[in-house]
C-alpha cells in the first residue's frame, strides 16, 4: 500500500469512528464528524492484490495501531509484518520506513491536497464531507450496517470506500484503490474521545536516519 492509499486509510479512520445509539451508518457518520474530538484503536488490515489470468490473488496482512486528535493529527504506528510510522502533527507529514530507516517529511497541506485527510480531519458535519464524496447506506452484511463513499476526483486513486459499523460502532474500512487493490481494515479496543499526550503526534527522525524532503 502506498502513502496515498495509507493517507486514505487515515482519513477514513478519522472520518468513522464513532459509538451512536441512532441506527444507520450514516447517522453513526454523522455522529462522529460532530462530536469526536480524538479516538484510538488497534487494527488489522488484510490488502489483497487483484489477481492476475490464471492465478489467485494474493493477500498480506499486517497490523498495528492508530490515533487522531481534530484538527489535522493522526498517527499510525504499523508493527508487523514490517515497522513503519505515519505521523500528521498538522503541519508535517512524516513516514518512517524503520527497515529502510528512512524518513519522509512533507508539507501536510500539500501531501494531503490529493486525499480526504484535510478535509475529513475538521469536517464539522456530513455536509463537508460530501464536498468530496457521494455518501449513501449501502446493504447490510454480514450483520454490519454500511455507508459507501464514492470519490467525486478522478485523483483521489480511489474507487469507493465502505464504512461497516456494529451496533453503532465502527467495525471494518473496505477500501477499493484505483487498481483493482482491496484494502480491508478490521478495528479492536476502540476508545472514544481519550485524552491523548501532545508527543502521540510529535515525530523527531532516529539518529542516523536518511531523511528525504518533499
Amino acid at each position: 500500500m502506498n502513502l496515498t492509499q495509507k493517507l486514505a486509510v487515515a482519513a477514513f479512520l478519522i472520518a468513522a469512528y464513532a459509538v451512536s445509539v441512532r441506527a444507520g451508518g450514516l447517522n453513526d457518520l454523522e455522529s462522529f464528524v460532530r462530536m469526536a474530538k480524538s479516538g484510538k484503536a488497534e487494527f488489522t488490515q488484510v490488502v489483497t492484490q487483484p489477481a492476475r489470468e490464471g492465478q489467485v490473488a494474493r493477500s498480506r496482512i499486517s497490523n498495528g495501531s492508530f490515533a487522531f486528535a481534530r484538527p489535522l493529527r493522526f498517527r499510525f504506528d504499523y508493527r508487523k509484518p514490517f515497522a513503519q510510522t505515519i505521523v500528521a502533527d498538522g503541519t508535517t507529514l512524516w513516514l518512517y520506513d524503520q527497515d529502510l530507516n528512512q524518513v519522509t517529511a512533507r508539507k501536510q497541506a500539500a501531501a494531503l491536497a490529493s486525499t480526504p485527510a484535510a478535509l475529513i480531519a475538521s469536517a464539522a458535519d456530513l455536509a463537508a464531507l460530501q464536498a468530496d464524496f457521494t455518501l449513501s447506506e449501502a446493504p447490510a452484511q454480514e450483520g454490519l450496517e454500511w455507508v459507501l463513499a464514492m470519490p467525486k476526483s478522478r485523483d483521489s486513486g480511489l474507487q469507493s470506500v465502505r464504512v461497516g459499523f456494529k451496533a453503532g460502532e465502527l467495525a471494518r474500512l473496505d477500501i477499493l484503490d484505483s487498481f483493482g487493490q482491496r484494502s480491508v481494515l478490521s478495528f479492536s479496543a476502540y476508545q472514544a474521545n481519550p485524552v491523548l499526550d501532545a508527543a502521540t503526534f510529535q515525530f523527531k527522525p532516529p539518529a542516523g536516519a536518511d531523511v528525504v524532503r518533499q
